[in-house]
């Protein structure tokens, strides 16, 4: 099953191993991995709920 990152990046959700949501200095992003690597990341939140709120839409 893949999902949309953005217009122009699908993940695939089955690989998906990992997903960590990292504060950093210009805002918020969530950061997906498989296995010990990261594959992506997402764009920029302005909170830490707004990203949770996007996990549990997409990945749920």
């Amino acid at each position: 099953m893949f999902i949309a990152l953005n217009d122009r990046v699908y993940l695939n959700k089955n690989k998906i191993t990992r997903v960590k949501i990292d504060e950093v200095q210009d805002g918020i992003r969530i950061r997906f991995y498989e296995g010990e690597v990261q594959v992506a990341k997402s764009q920029k939140y302005a909170s830490v709920e707004q990203a949770k709120a996007w996990i549990e839409a997409n990945f749920k």
